[in-house]
């Protein structure tokens, strides 16, 4: 009997450290990031993943998190932002799976159309290479603004050649363009952000990307963990057929899936 009990206690011992093994940590932004990972959460238990999600409000911690090992991997970007972010930081930090896209959008308080954009408005757009240069080339696509090379994805208001309506551009975090909306005249914010500030993309941007946009949001890990076989799981579930629909079905266009 006693052997019996001390096999017990070592079974339970064991598929506890399976259970710990199978554990996933994931950093991400809470709209539409954390909701998806909320999703999928129920079917990843089911095989034997525990997915404990942290959710951020900024674009750098979640990066920063996973080069410590403090995350296993992460859910937020975009290939060009990690590209500037491991050029800037020193890190190698690499893409998974592509899961979604969030056409990137400009919104207004003052205005209805772009065209009633008036001489000398103030228009914010992020203070990062990547999101920048995102927004500019919006911005350029539909004749607001003329760039030195509209298909480059880095360009910076420095690269501006044309600018008949002599817009002032600010430069400030992505995080808080939705709460100084009311401050300026135009601001060109990522679609996780819009989507918590409960703007939306389809109905209240007054420019926005097309499906065609190639900024699909990926999951990101670490070359030591790119085989982690939860992760493997993980990145099943982003990209199933049930997924999909339900991507479809609560965002209504304003995020699309990108598989």
């Amino acid at each position: 009997m006693k052997l019996f009990k001390t096999l017990l206690l070592a079974s339970a011992t064991l598929g506890a450290l399976s259970a710990q093994a199978e554990k996933l940590t994931i950093a991400a932004t809470a709209v539409p990031h954390a909701e998806i990972l909320a999703f999928v959460k129920p079917a990843l238990a089911k095989q034997g993943v525990e997915l404990d999600v942290k959710v951020f409000t900024d674009y750098v911690q979640p990066n920063v998190q996973l080069a410590e090992k403090r995350v296993d991997a992460n859910y937020f970007q975009t290939k060009p932002y990690l590209a500037e972010f491991n050029k800037n930081r020193g890190t190698s930090l690499v893409t998974g799976a592509a899961v979604h896209v969030e056409p990137f959008g400009a919104y207004s308080r003052k205005i209805r159309k772009i065209a009633e954009l008036a001489e000398g408005a103030v228009v914010a757009i992020p203070n990062e290479a990547s999101n920048a240069g995102r927004a500019l080339v919006l911005l350029d696509k539909h004749g607001v603004i003329k760039l030195k090379d509209s298909r480059n994805i880095l360009s910076s208001v420095k690269d501006i050649v044309g600018n008949p309506k002599k817009l002032k551009f600010k430069e400030l975090e992505a995080a808080t363009l939705p709460r100084i909306l009311d401050q300026v005249d135009l601001a060109l914010i990522n679609t996780n952000y819009a989507l918590e500030a409960k703007l939306l993309p389809t109905r209240d941007a007054l420019l926005i990307e097309d499906a065609n946009s190639p900024y699909a949001n990926y999951v990101v890990t670490r070359t030591d963990n790119q085989h982690n076989a939860a992760l493997k799981k993980l990145t099943a579930a982003l990209t199933s057929s049930e997924v999909k629909q339900f991507i479809a079905e609560k965002y209504k266009g304003a995020v699309i899936a990108a598989f």
